[in-house]
């Protein structure tokens, strides 16, 4: 028995040329319902119609054509399975070897401001969504077409196989298949969300809900927290403290992505990790330090710049103890996470109710996605996390002047740090400590000025890592002026040689990474 294709599309560019080889060099039968069948004719094509071969006419103005068993049993029929073949034989069903379906134009449609709701509605596919998913879900025995691009490559493929695309090219076009009704479906739900103003029925409800936050970034904006109930923030448990906001989770965010530079302690273990906290407000790391014990590193976190730890967060990769508490207790936070509490901790932690306390365990820590989403007007950005090891033999020292052991550690706590502050970022640290933050600044020697500025007399003898390289030697200048003595950043400028020599001559060192670490 020939094979056969069977074509319903909307968006009719190329169906003649892909319906004439589909026929006249691959044997195929053609079978296709309303204005495809049309087109075909007049193209001078045989053509069944589909109401003349289920035996069923087209009804309700055309909303049902090809909703019927002898369509969907043809694409979903197992070709291996005899019980799939012996029930194709009792109905008269024929097997149906390729589906080439597009969808109505209910994009297009709606991009016309003055569109009418019926009108929107009437462009809502269901048959052809159906046989597209059918198709796409018995892509062992079918292919699927769902836009003009993919005929050519489909038609040398078939010539390739004589006749048959191979399970490869099934696949992936497969996979386009479900990205075209995903699409499509998130078409309608965003529009019908518009029409009827509602934020609980946006494209993204897939994602499983969380809670819907007091407010947004600011009170007069509504906001909903959608993620993972498995991993992630959305595995964290809240001991203590007032409802998360909004602006809690961003900041509980980046203070969480920063301490894990460091490692986290796994539950019930002493992991061979840095012992860290991260203090962070809007955002920003404004005090993070590195210790032997978790309290001295929390005392010099906070000592990085106790005016900004006002109402900030605080990140820690230890389970924090008694000692730890009194020093948290000390001052006004708005949250702490870490990977747990112990008892004493916690009846400490208990004397402020309003704090929030949260606990989130390595293992949900160490299972985040790979990608990074954030959203732009009227789409998503999508990335690779920024969360590579540092990888230190690729460094370069770049100076006659050569950084002590001591300067090569705070180097590299420096380096760490400086990928988590927003550019453009500068971190002056000493002895494991942060001393000055400089974030955000629309110029490098302006972030410069305000991290050695917060670092005082303190700079003197300390280093300064730069996440983005300097274009001129005006920050290598100012840094040798209140005695910074090590310089990390990625190179990579055109001027880097007037850097290298301000630094030979000011008797700095520099390394250079070869990896720059933006954050916007």
């Amino acid at each position: 028995m020939a094979p056969i294709a069977l074509l319903s599309v909307s968006n009719k560019e190329g169906l003649l040329p892909l319906a004439k080889a589909l026929h006249q060099v691959h044997g195929f039968e053609l079978l296709s319902s309303g204005g495809t069948a049309k087109a075909l004719l007049e193209g001078g094509l045989p053509v069944t119609k589909v109401s003349d071969y289920t035996g069923s006419p087209e009804i309700l103005g055309g909303r049902v054509k090809t909703l019927h068993p002898k369509i969907h049993g043809g694409i979903l029929a197992k070709r291996n399975d005899l019980m799939h073949k012996q029930e194709l034989e009792n109905h008269q069903i024929n097997a149906i070897d390729v589906v080439v379906v597009n969808l109505y134009p209910f994009k297009e449609t709606v991009s016309n401001s003055d569109v009418s709701w019926e009108n929107a509605i009437e462009n809502i596919d269901i048959g052809g969504p159906a046989m597209i998913r059918a198709a796409a879900k018995n892509h062992l025995h079918v292919s699927v077409l769902t836009r003009p691009a993919q005929y050519k490559p489909f038609l040398e493929a078939i010539e390739e196989g004589k006749g048959f695309a191979n399970e490869d090219i099934r696949r992936k076009l497969a996979l386009e298949a479900y990205e075209h009704t995903a699409s499509y479906d998130i078409a309608i739900s965003r529009w019908l969300a518009n029409q009827i103003q509602s934020t609980d029925s946006l494209w993204f409800k897939e994602i499983p809900h969380q809670q819907t936050l007091r407010y947004g970034e600011n009170p007069h904006q509504k906001a909903t927290w959608y993620g993972s109930k498995e991993h992630g923030w959305g595995n964290a448990t809240q001991i203590q403290g007032k409802e998360l906001s909004t602006n809690n989770l961003l900041d509980l965010d980046a203070a969480l992505s920063t301490v894990r530079e460091f490692g986290i302690e796994a539950e019930g273990t002493q992991a061979d990790i840095q012992t860290a906290a991260v203090v962070v407000k809007h955002t920003n790391p404004c005090g993070a330090a590195i210790s032997d014990n978790m309290a001295t590193a929390i005392t010099k976190a906070l000592d990085g710049d106790r005016v900004s730890a006002f109402g900030g967060i605080v990140a820690i990769n230890r389970q924090v103890d008694a000692a730890c508490a009194e020093i948290l207790k000390s001052l006004f936070l708005e949250c702490i996470v870490a990977p747990g509490y112990d008892l004493k901790a916690k009846e400490i932690l208990a004397s402020k109710p309003n704090l929030r306390l949260l606990e989130l365990t390595s293992s949900a820590l160490y299972s985040p996605d790979k990608y990074q989403f954030r959203s732009i007007l009227g789409g998503v950005l999508v990335q690779d996390q920024d969360d590579e090891l540092i990888n230190t033999q690729n460094w370069k020292v770049a100076t006659e002047c050569k950084p002590s052991s001591n300067q090569y550690d705070d180097l590299c706590f420096a380096w760490r740090l400086v990928k988590h502050v927003r550019s453009n970022a500068i971190v002056v640290a000493k002895d494991g400590q942060t001393l000055g933050i400089g974030a955000g600044q629309m110029n490098r020697v302006g972030s410069a000025h305000i991290a050695i500025q917060s670092a005082g007399e303190q700079a003197n003898g300390a280093v300064l890592a730069s996440d983005g390289f300097f274009p001129f030697d005006d920050t290598v200048r100012l840094a040798s002026s209140e005695g910074i003595k090590a310089i990390i950043q990625p190179g990579g400028s055109i001027k880097d040689k007037d850097s290298i020599e301000a630094c030979n001559k000011l008797g700095i060192a520099m390394i250079l990474t070869g990896k720059r670490h933006f954050l916007h």
